[in-house]
């Protein structure tokens, strides 16, 4: 591709720099996606506000109004350290659209000693927190990390929390990544909690049928609008009405055709929109019935 001008140049002007085809491409990367059409009573299952720039009132009203304004009308941010547990309750306070899940993120499973937990449990008290999440199992940064908790730290982690949800009623929102059989051999050994989330669910539709069958809820991010996902939207198809949720995991996974731009909570409804698509029923009945899921399973108070 011949190099793009940034601006036309007047006559008698300097030359105006050329931009390549991959500073044209690493410009647009940095540039959130436009505002999509509204979708109303949606609710955002699973993000991070503080990694979207949320760090402080201000800056987290200004994310949920973007987002309020497309449809998306409460969140749960999620924390995966103890620092962004403290930070995401503090959150919920400031204000009410917004809602807390906090724990160890698997990968952080060594952190959770005496005083670690004593705080959790603390935190986990608070009635802006609804899920105890994220925490599960990650074999993938157990291999690609040196920082990553080993699989036995993990999984001694994972049953802490799931027994934490147990004790305190509220949903377990479950990570996984490439450990589908002995994540779920680890519930099954311990004893899922009342409900159970499986954020930003990336299994087969085999695993998917089995996550179902235990009466769990498959939540399902921009992942499923990426071209090659034919998996993830058969396993979205087959889920019944009743258990499937969307989120956006934001900052990341960033729905198609904005995939490696930022994302944020108003960008939930490409995500919905897909679904209902693959589900083959409108976009307003769709966010009818993910917003209700989320209420359920997260015990939400109706506005």
């Amino acid at each position: 591709m011949e190099p793009v001008s940034e601006n036309a140049s007047s006559a008698g002007e300097p030359p105006v720099k050329e931009l390549s085809a991959k500073e044209i491409r690493r410009r647009r990367r940095r540039e959130p996606p436009p505002a999509p059409e509204p979708l109303p009573g949606l609710v955002d299952a699973h993000t991070h506000l503080a990694a979207c720039g949320g760090r402080s009132a201000e800056a987290v009203r200004e994310i949920v109004d973007r987002a309020e304004r497309v449809g998306v009308e409460r969140v749960v941010t999620v924390a995966d350290d103890l620092v962004d547990a403290r930070w995401a309750v503090q959150a919920a306070h400031w204000d009410d659209r917004v809602f807390a899940a906090v724990a160890l993120h698997p990968t952080h499973a060594g952190d959770l000693d005496d005083a670690a937990k004593a705080e959790l449990e603390r935190l986990a008290a608070d009635p802006r927190v609804v899920s105890i999440g994220e925490t599960g199992l990650d074999h993938y940064w157990t291999v690609h990390s040196d920082d990553c908790a080993d699989p036995a730290t993990q999984k001694d982690a994972f049953a802490w929390h799931i027994d934490l949800a147990k004790r305190t009623g509220k949903a377990l929102m479950i990570h996984n990544r490439e450990a589908d059989r002995e994540l779920l051999d680890v519930l099954a050994a311990e004893g899922s909690p009342d409900t159970v989330v499986m954020h930003c669910f990336s299994g087969t539709p085999e695993i998917a049928r089995e996550c179902v069958d235990r009466g769990y809820l498959l939540s399902f991010s921009g992942t499923v609008t990426f071209a090659n996902s034919t998996g993830l939207r058969e396993a979205a198809a087959l889920t019944p009405e009743e258990q499937i949720l969307v989120e956006t995991d934001a900052p990341f996974l960033t729905p198609h055709p904005y995939r490696g731009q930022p994302n944020q909570s108003y960008c939930l409804p490409y995500t919905a929109r897909c679904l209902a698509d693959v589900r083959n029923m409108s976009p307003e009945r769709m966010a009818r019935i993910l917003g209700a899921n989320a209420h359920r399973a997260y015990g939400l108070p109706l506005r």
